[in-house]
């Protein structure tokens, strides 16, 4: 049994939010559930899809894939004694939601995620 939830958050770094918000509302064809100016998201079909305005100057250099994991610090653990290297550390982004980010031996930069 895989201890992942499986992919179901994409954080997309933009840097014109309102003319991302377009493209993305006519791609998956619903209106953002978040709408704010730090953050636009979209849920479908089980699927969290953000737009993050500035991501880049955050050090998104593409979209990153966050996996749901039940313990993100446990995980943290594997995936770092298996080769890792942890770019962000876990931390709250509110409501109790905790992500990290880590990088692979080649430098792609994966998301981890655990809601509380």
């Amino acid at each position: 049994m895989s201890s992942t939830l499986g992919i179901k958050t994409v954080l997309h770094p933009v840097s014109d939010l309102a003319a991302a918000k377009d493209v993305y509302t006519a791609l998956l064809g619903v209106k953002p559930q978040t709408d704010e100016p730090y953050y636009v998201g979209y849920e479908v079909h089980g699927q969290s899809i953000g737009l993050v305005p500035g991501g880049a100057a955050q050090g998104m250099t593409s979209p990153v894939a966050y996996w749901h994991v039940p313990d993100i610090e446990a995980k943290l653990a594997e995936v770092t004694a298996a080769g890792a290297t942890v770019k962000d550390a876990a931390h709250d982004v509110g409501g109790g939601r905790l992500v990290a980010t880590f990088t692979d031996p080649d430098g792609n930069v994966l998301g981890l995620l655990q809601d509380s």
